[in-house]
């Protein structure tokens, strides 16, 4: 024992010291502290180890602990406390010799064995903290969510959310106390589901969706009228060649400068969930709508600054990938050469002058041009004709 950390993270389930292994028994024993929220220590046997309550909010505990260090201490979360637990807030404070965790069964697995559901097939997710737009982009018939809830209110907005953006005939499982003497288990359609229904913490739902609501296409370039926009967007076809160049990679951050509507940068993030973006748009009004786009497909992962590039960067975290739509000068890509070495820049133009720009800065720098002509069948008299877009200029170089 006196080779192990002074902290061990034990996750604990709601039947207690019946569900915990033999180690994580053993760091209960052996503990001169066991600190954890109330629920979780009510539900231990009396020990002659001093018990401390976690405090709310949570990152008030975070000092107290740190106070321990040199100690032996158990801290106690629910179920896997690395899979949208405390766990990985805890060990971000220490060094990795620090601790060790003692994972018990997360309440996705107690979930999916419930219902009979393959959990590698299910999309997992917390919404404790998060908003219910959050599972936007993963609503399509036939889908299986499983997700935390912060407290018996939330059944109730789940379901009013659902059925707003055309899913209340999704069933609704409520898990609560899962894998504990309290445990029940309620399901209903997310239309049925009547205000008088309570429903206690620790509490789960596992959603299996259905309903003729719109469903987010996986493919880039999704349909423009998925965003709030004034006529300021990059177009749908233009979009999916702008996204194919950004090449979004995993753990990528973004700066989209002149965001417009902020489809850029949300399709961004709409392709993987561990991407970040930051927009900077000059107009306040645009940048509300960047917000509340970002808002409403549930990426919370946006950064939207009121600002003019090459100004409204300075200070910002450096990106991988840089796309400019709007407010392009050689000013700006000067000043990008510095604040963006190294990232892939895609940058498009519409006019004469900034197709003058690129067509300077590639001859420059090198990189790929590509002149996108597009048009689309429009009425044309009694008959049909090509209506021409304006061309588009696109210029992709590694900086």
């Amino acid at each position: 024992m006196a080779d192990l950390p002074w902290l061990t993270i034990i996750g604990l389930g709601e039947d207690g010291p019946e569900g915990l292994s033999p180690a994580s028994l053993a760091a209960l024993k052996a503990a001169e502290i066991v600190m954890g929220p109330p629920r979780h220590l009510s539900l231990l046997p009396e020990l002659s180890t001093q018990r401390v309550d976690w405090p709310v909010p949570f990152a008030d505990g975070i000092d107290r602990l740190l106070s321990f260090r040199g100690r032996r201490v158990a801290v106690l979360a629910s179920g896997d406390p690395f899979w949208f637990g405390a766990g990985a807030v805890i060990a971000r404070h220490l060094a990795p010799e620090e601790w060790r965790a003692l994972p018990g069964v997360s309440c996705f697995a107690l979930a999916a064995n419930r219902l009979g559901w393959r959990l590698e097939t299910t999309f997992c997710t917390g919404l404790h903290a998060a908003p219910f737009a959050r599972l936007r982009r993963h609503l399509a018939p036939q889908a299986r969510f499983i997700a935390t809830l912060r407290d018996g209110e939330g059944p109730h907005g789940l379901a009013q959310y659902l059925a707003a953006e055309g899913f209340g005939d999704s069933i609704l499982h409520m898990m609560e106390a899962l894998g504990g003497p309290r445990e029940r288990i309620t399901s209903v359609a997310a239309s049925r589901l009547g205000r008088d229904a309570r429903f206690d913490h620790p509490l789960c739902v596992a959603i299996e969706v259905a309903g003729q609501g719109a469903c987010l296409p996986r493919s880039s370039g999704i349909p423009d009228d998925w965003f709030d926009h004034d006529g300021q967007i990059t177009k749908r076809p233009v979009r999916a060649l702008t996204l194919s160049a950004l090449a979004p990679r995993a753990g990528e951050h973004l700066w989209d400068i002149g965001g417009g509507s902020g489809s850029i940068a949300i399709e961004w993030l709409l392709s993987d969930p561990s991407l970040r973006a930051t927009c900077v748009e000059a107009q306040a009004d645009r940048a509300d709508r960047i917000t509340g786009n970002a808002a409403h497909l549930g990426m919370d992962r946006l950064r939207v600054i009121t600002g003019r590039a090459p100004e409204a960067l300075q200070g910002l975290d450096r990106p991988d990938a840089v796309f400019i739509g709007g407010g392009l000068s050689l000013d700006l890509l000067e000043q990008l050469e510095t604040l963006a070495k190294g990232a892939r820049l895609v940058a498009n133009a519409v006019t004469l002058d900034s197709e003058a720009i690129l067509t300077q800065a590639q001859r420059r720098l090198g990189g790929d041009l590509m002149r996108i002509d597009l048009a689309q069948a429009a009425p044309l008299g009694k008959l049909r004709g090509w209506k021409a877009a304006y061309p588009i200029v696109q210029w992709s170089v590694t900086l």
